[in-house]
């Protein structure tokens, strides 16, 4: 999805205090080659035992990345890791999801896939047809996306949540329980 795990294993550690992880993104890349720190996962110190370690990217737009190590030990020496590519990739096809929680009280998340750059429009409506709220209506790029709908002030019932981009419409049920 927008995620990307980076797994590795040590053979042997000598004095290590942990791995910063390092990312580039897109342009950054070929241009500017300035690697922004995203976490740190801490090591084993000394060990002969093989160590297994992982860290995980999350809520990534769409483009190309690219992730390294910088193995520090206790004493500041560093070593870096070769670099590794990945790549998150639009959306195939416009998807809305169902909100979550369902039921709700206030608010809920709803979730939604566009695969190419388009005017979006996301509403709310009751039982009646009455439109209740605009949660989106602007152009959005390729990618996934979440949206929160917070109803402190509605009735408990049923609503409706209606996308609408270029040709593509959905819509999908929630519900107020208070």
């Amino acid at each position: 999805d927008d995620d990307v795990t980076l797994n590795w294993t040590t053979a042997t550690e000598t004095n290590n205090s942990g791995f910063e992880i390092q990312r580039l993104k897109d342009s950054n890349i070929e241009k500017l080659n300035e690697w922004e720190v995203i976490g740190f996962v801490h090591g084993n110190g000394t060990t002969t035992e093989p160590q297994t370690y992982f860290y995980k990217d999350e809520n990534l737009s769409v483009g190309k990345y690219q992730y390294r190590l910088k193995q520090i030990d206790f004493d500041g020496t560093f070593e870096y890791s070769n670099i590794v590519d990945a790549e998150i990739l639009p959306p195939i096809k416009f998807s809305l999801e169902q909100n979550f929680p369902n039921p709700f009280n206030p608010s809920t998340i709803i979730q939604y896939s566009v695969p190419g750059k388009q005017i979006v429009q996301m509403k709310v409506f009751d039982v009646l047809g009455n439109e209740i709220a605009t949660l989106i209506n602007e152009e959005k790029s390729a990618g996934s996306y979440e949206i929160q709908f917070n109803a402190p002030n509605l009735s408990s019932g049923i609503y409706y949540y209606k996308i609408t981009a270029g040709e593509f419409v959905q819509t999908k049920k929630m519900i107020l329980m208070k």
